[in-house]
């Protein structure tokens, strides 16, 4: 299968500043893929490059069929582009925006309306049809600024940090129309800081400070960073166990998760080990509770080797 998105060691700088340092990946058609990041990663940069909005310093990427050195404009057409700021019209309703996002992707007449009749059922904004958008809540725009990166069709649609801001619920509801729109063969490249929201993702993309440190399933990032027997404790005071733990022969690491510990051990080292290291220490109440890695720790892991190495 040809990649839908082939990125090829694309860099950006501005001025002595390297936003994005050699990057290489592919995206596979009706892939749900993921870039996850912290704030100044580099996803951002990365995503305005690939939808012909930034120029790359050096490097390529082919989008749709269409290179981004030398086509950005039939790479503007393949795609949809959702922002941080949901570039949306406050003052005119639901349906002017996307009226005027429909003209503006060349559409008009019954194809338009049909269309935007679709959008509205899927993204569930009957009922809001009418309604100023600027009065609305950051989840319902959400969706509208979607249906409307969605008019004409995108075989990719990208979308950048798309639920930053919004409450839980929004964000679930807002994921259930993105696994819809991959079921139905649309490309979703997600940008995101939100690591439950990676674990949904087919693949995931890890950038530390303009890097791709890591690319893989969410289990085999898992599985290849964060190997060992992982234990969750929970308890009072935890945070005066933490270097006693980490002294305790076959220790990988012990980091903070929430008020409690993840403990990451060698498959040797048993819970009546560390309960005897706990013992030691102003700990109480501990409980135990075996764990699986998630991108949360491969993501300690990975950023705590990248600042080792600088």
């Amino acid at each position: 299968m040809t990649p839908v998105i082939q990125v090829t060691d694309l860099v950006r700088r501005y001025g002595s500043f390297t936003a994005v340092d050699h990057v290489s990946f592919h995206v596979d058609r009706g892939e749900i893929f993921g870039y996850l990041g912290a704030n100044g990663a580099g996803k951002s940069t990365t995503i305005r490059m690939l939808c012909g909005l930034l120029e790359p310093t050096s490097g390529d990427a082919t989008v749709a069929g269409h290179r981004i050195s030398d086509d950005s404009e039939g790479v503007k057409r393949k795609i949809g582009y959702m922002s941080q700021k949901f570039s949306l019209y406050l003052d005119m309703s639901v349906e002017d925006n996307m009226a005027f996002f429909g003209g503006a992707y060349g559409l008009w007449g019954k194809s338009l309306e049909a269309r935007k009749d679709e959008l509205t059922v899927l993204a569930h904004l009957k009922e809001i049809r009418h309604a100023r958008t600027g009065d609305l809540p950051g989840g319902l725009r959400q969706r509208v600024a979607l249906a409307c990166a969605l008019l004409h069709k995108p075989d990719i649609v990208f979308l950048d940090e798309p639920t930053a801001g919004v409450d839980p619920a929004s964000r679930r509801d807002f994921w259930i129309l993105i696994r819809q729109l991959a079921s139905e063969g649309t490309t979703v490249f997600v940008t995101t800081h939100y690591m439950d929201e990676a674990e949904l993702c087919g693949r995931v993309g890890l950038m530390v400070d303009g890097k791709l440190v890591a690319l893989d399933t969410p289990a085999g990032l898992a599985t290849t960073h964060v190997p060992g027997r992982m234990v969750a404790l929970h308890g009072k005071r935890m945070l005066d166990a933490l270097p006693v733990l980490r002294a305790v022969p076959g220790t990988i690491a012990v980091e903070p998760f929430g008020a409690g510990l993840h403990v990451r051990v060698q498959p040797e080292v048993s819970d009546d080990d560390l309960r005897r290291a706990l013992a030691t220490t102003q700990a109480t109440d501990v409980k135990f509770e075996p764990t699986k890695a998630n991108l949360e720790d491969v993501f300690l892991v990975l950023a705590g080797r990248a600042e080792r190495a600088e």
